[in-house]
C-alpha cells in the first residue's frame, strides 16, 4: 500500500511539472522549463538598453533572446554536451573564474575610494593616457619570428627599419610592410616610456610566438584626454591597478600557508 502511495505522488509530480504555466513570477515556459521575471530584470540589466527605448519594446526583445538561449541549452543538454569531459572542464574554470571575479569585487567595493589628490598625482603619472597623451603613425615590417639567435640579436640590435629590412633579406626571411595608428593610452607605462626614449628613426620589435612586428614612429599628433573625463578614466585604471595588486599580494599570502603536492615531473624548478 505505502509502495502505491509513493507511486501515486511521483505521477503527481511529474504530472504537476509538465503543467507548469506562465503565471506570477514565471514569465514564461519553454518545453516545460521556466523563465522568472528576476532572469528577465537580469537580461535586461545585461543588455544596457538606452534610456529613451521603449520599455515594453525592450522588454520582448529580452524575452524573445531569453527563449532562444533556452531552446539552444535544451538542445545541447539533449545532445549529452553537458555531460562531456570538455564542458565540464569549461563549467569548472568559468565557476572558478566568477568566484575570483566576485571576491576581487568585494574588496575593491570595501576599499577606500582614492582622493582627488591621489587621481591627481595618478594622472601626472601616466602622461601616456592623459596630458601627454598621443596618436603614434607607425611604419612597420611585419616577419616570421627567427629560431636562430644570431639572427635575432642582429635584429634586435638594428638601428632603423631599413637595417632590419636588410638582415631579414640577408637571413632569407620574407617580410611585409604596413602603416598603422595607435593611441599611446593603450600602452603600459614602463612600455611607453621605453619607447618614447628610443632616438628618432631607432626601430622597436614586438614578439609574438611565431610572429614578429618591428615598428618606427614616423609621426606623433596630440591627443589629450579631456579633462572633464580624465578623472573618471583614472579612478577606473587605478581600480584595475589596485585590484590586480590585491590579487597577487592575496595568492602569494595564500601560497605561503598552503600545502600543495606535486607529481614528480610537474613542480617549478626553483620549488
Amino acid at each position: 500500500m505505502r509502495q502505491h502511495i509513493i507511486i501515486t505522488a511521483l505521477v503527481a509530480l511529474a504530472v504537476t511539472s509538465c503543467q507548469k504555466k506562465a503565471t506570477g513570477q514565471t514569465v514564461a515556459v519553454v518545453n516545460g522549463e521556466e523563465i522568472t521575471a528576476s532572469e528577465l530584470n537580469a537580461e535586461l540589466a545585461n543588455e544596457q538598453v538606452p534610456g529613451n527605448t521603449d520599455n515594453k519594446q525592450a522588454r520582448n526583445t529580452a524575452l524573445q533572446n531569453l527563449i532562444n538561449r533556452k531552446l539552444l541549452v535544451q538542445e545541447a543538454k539533449t545532445d549529452g554536451i553537458d555531460k562531456s569531459p570538455e564542458f565540464l572542464t569549461r563549467l569548472a574554470r568559468g565557476t572558478d573564474d566568477l568566484l575570483i571575479n566576485m571576491l576581487m569585487m568585494r574588496r575593491v567595493n570595501t576599499a577606500q575610494v582614492p582622493t582627488p589628490a591621489e587621481i591627481s598625482q595618478f594622472e601626472a603619472s601616466h602622461p601616456e593616457a592623459f596630458a601627454g597623451r598621443e596618436i603614434w603613425s607607425l611604419t612597420q615590417i611585419v616577419y616570421p619570428r627567427p629560431k636562430d639567435a644570431t639572427v635575432l640579436a642582429k635584429l634586435n640590435s638594428a638601428k632603423s627599419l631599413d637595417e632590419v629590412a636588410k638582415d631579414l633579406t640577408a637571413a632569407g626571411i620574407q617580410y611585409t610592410r604596413a602603416d598603422r595608428k595607435v593611441d599611446t593610452a593603450m600602452f603600459p607605462y614602463s612600455l611607453y616610456k621605453q619607447i618614447a626614449q628610443l632616438p628618432a628613426g631607432e626601430p622597436f620589435i614586438a614578439n609574438g610566438p611565431d610572429k614578429s612586428v618591428a615598428s618606427v614612429i614616423s609621426s606623433k599628433a596630440p591627443n589629450a584626454t579631456p579633462s572633464d573625463q580624465a578623472g573618471q578614466i583614472a579612478l577606473t585604471m587605478m581600480q584595475r591597478e589596485r585590484t590586480n595588486q590585491a590579487i597577487q599580494d592575496r595568492v602569494k599570502s595564500l601560497r605561503a600557508s598552503a600545502k600543495i603536492e606535486y607529481q614528480p615531473g610537474f613542480a617549478p624548478a626553483n620549488k
